[in-house]
C-alpha cells in the first residue's frame, strides 16, 4: 500500500465485489453500441427543434423550447466504482450531471435510477447511496424529484437529469475547428485506480475527489471563453471521446502525451496491471484511427483509460486547465499522439 492509499473497512460489504465491471468501465463497448443504434433515429432535419440528438454521439439531447431557451435531457447509471455507498452515490450523481454541463447547460431536476439486490445486500446501504446523490445534486442547485427502483442482481445507481441551456451558447462535439487548442479539466487515471481499489480494497482519496468534483465551473468557464466545442471524458477514455469529437468535426486531434495530467498512483496502477477490460476495448476501438507515434503501451492504456465522472475536454483555453494538444486540419488520422 502506498502513502496515498488507505484500506476499506473489512467489516462493511464490499460493493464492488457485487458487480462484474465498475463505473463507466462497464459501458457497452463504443463500437458495438454505434453498430446497434446506427440508423435507428434519423439526423435532425434543417430547422428542427432537436438541436443535439443521436447523430454525433454527443453527451446529452437538447431541444429548443423558445428562441433563447432549450431543454437538456440525459441519463447515466452504473455499477459500484467504490465500496463506500455514500461516495458511490456522490460519484454517480456528479457523473450524470456532467452530461448537462458538457453541452453548456444547467441542471434543474433529477430523478434517481436504482437497481438493488435486496436479498443479497443490506437495504440500509441504499439510504447512503441516495444521500450521496442528493448531496451532490444540492451542491449543483439541482432538485431531486423521486425516481425508479428495481430488484436487480447487480447494484446500479445513477440519475436521469433535465436541464436548460441557451440555444445560441451550446457546447457540441461536432464544432471543432483547426487551430484551436485542447484543454482537459481533470487528470486521467481514475479507471486504473478504481480497478486497483476493486481488486485490493485500497482507497484512493485523490480519485474520489476527482470523481465527485462537479464540471459546473469548467462548463461556465468554457462558455465565458467563447468555446463552442467540448465533451466530457468518461467511459470511452480520453482517446475514445477525442476520436468522436475529431470525427464529428472533420479534424485531426494532436495530443501532446507529456502535457496530459495524471492522478497520483495512476502510472503505478498501469504498471502493476490494474487495467480494466473496458480500457482495453477502448484502445482497440481507437487504434485503427490513431497514430501513436513513439507512445508506449502504458501511455496508450492511460490515454484510453475508462474514466468515471472525468473532466471536460474543451476546444479552447480556460483558466487552470492544462492545454494538452490542438485541433489541426484532417490529415488521415483522427488522433495523433506526439
Amino acid at each position: 500500500m502506498t502513502d496515498h492509499a488507505a484500506t476499506s473497512d473489512a467489516r462493511a460489504p464490499r460493493l464492488t465485489r457485487y458487480a462484474r465491471g465498475g463505473g463507466c468501465a462497464c459501458k457497452i463497448p463504443p463500437g458495438e453500441l454505434e453498430d446497434v443504434v446506427a440508423g435507428l433515429v434519423p439526423p435532425p432535419r434543417p430547422g428542427s427543434d432537436l438541436l443535439i440528438g443521436l447523430d454525433t454521439g454527443d453527451d446529452a439531447a437538447v431541444v429548443r423550447l423558445s428562441g433563447d431557451l432549450a431543454a437538456v435531457a440525459t441519463a447515466d447509471f452504473f455499477t459500484p466504482v467504490v465500496d463506500d455507498p455514500y461516495d458511490w452515490g456522490r460519484i454517480a450523481a456528479a457523473n450524470a450531471l456532467s452530461d448537462v454541463y458538457a453541452v453548456g447547460g444547467r441542471p434543474l431536476v433529477a430523478v434517481n435510477l436504482l437497481g438493488w439486490p435486496r436479498d443479497v445486500l443490506p437495504f440500509d446501504l441504499v439510504r447512503e447511496v441516495l444521500r450521496g446523490g442528493a448531496d451532490i445534486a444540492a451542491e449543483a442547485g439541482c432538485h431531486v424529484g423521486g425516481g425508479h427502483s428495481v430488484d436487480d442482481p447487480e447494484p446500479k445507481y445513477g440519475m436521469a437529469v433535465t436541464g436548460v441551456a441557451d440555444p445560441a451558447r451550446l457546447l457540441r462535439n461536432d464544432t471543432g475547428a483547426p487551430g484551436v487548442p485542447l484543454s482537459l479539466t481533470k487528470p486521467l487515471g481514475i479507471g486504473v485506480l478504481n480497478n486497483r481499489h476493486k481488486a485490493t480494497g485500497e482507497v484512493f482519496p485523490q480519485a474520489i475527489a476527482a470523481m465527485t468534483a462537479l464540471n459546473r465551473d469548467a462548463s461556465a468557464a468554457a462558455l465565458d471563453a467563447g468555446a463552442v466545442c467540448a465533451t466530457d471524458v468518461t467511459g470511452f477514455g480520453l482517446l475514445g471521446h477525442l476520436f468522436k469529437l475529431a470525427r464529428a468535426s472533420g479534424v485531426t486531434a494532436m495530443i501532446d502525451a507529456a502535457a496530459v495530467p495524471y492522478l497520483d498512483g495512476a502510472r503505478e496502477a498501469v504498471r502493476d496491471g490494474y487495467v480494466s477490460g473496458g480500457t482495453r476495448r477502448n484502445l482497440g476501438w481507437v487504434a485503427p484511427h490513431t497514430d501513436f507515434g513513439a507512445a508506449g503501451e502504458h501511455t496508450r492504456l492511460l490515454l484510453a483509460d475508462a474514466q468515471t465522472s472525468g473532466g471536460l475536454l474543451i476546444a479552447g483555453e480556460i483558466p487552470g486547465a492544462p492545454v494538452i494538444g490542438e485541433l489541426v486540419p484532417y490529415d488521415g488520422s483522427a488522433v495523433r499522439v506526439r
